[in-house]
């Protein structure tokens, strides 16, 4: 997975797995959970991205990771379930057919999953699944020496 970039670049698919994580791309062109991960000592972005790697390797014949990787939150809303010592990290995700969505992260400080952060999640896939399912827009009419 390419970080820092909501392009999507065709890789060769003898080299990619069938499922693939990628960062939720908000309408502003932010990735929010890339941004936070940034945000990390080096340490904690490696053990992040080496958890978030683990989603790559996944199948459409085996679509989760098994506890204690990984949880169901709600629906189709899971968690990948990440620690640095004792430090807690959640991020949610989702899958749409063969991209697995990384939603939302956030420190986990409580036992139960926070609503808030469940919500934040929830606002993002549905804007997701709004613009995915948009129907295709006609590009703009070419003017000047170009119109036809």
């Amino acid at each position: 997975m390419l970080r820092g970039s909501c392009r999507w670049s065709p890789i060769p698919s003898a080299l990619v797995a069938s499922l693939q994580a990628v960062y939720y791309c908000a309408p502003d062109g932010s990735e929010p959970v890339d941004r936070f991960i940034d945000g990390l000592s080096v340490k904690r972005r490696v053990v992040l991205d080496n958890q978030i790697d683990r989603l790559n390797l996944l199948t459409p014949s085996d679509p989760h990771l098994p506890f204690p990787h990984s949880s169901q939150i709600r629906g189709e809303l899971r968690e990948l379930r990440c620690h640095y010592g004792r430090e807690l990290y959640r991020v949610l995700y989702r899958r749409s057919r063969n991209l697995i969505v990384l939603l939302h992260i956030f420190r986990k400080n409580s036992g139960d999953v926070p609503q808030a952060e469940i919500d934040i999640a929830e606002a993002r896939w549905k804007d997701f699944r709004e613009r995915m399912d948009a129907p295709r827009r006609r590009p703009p009419r070419a003017a000047g020496h170009d119109a036809p």
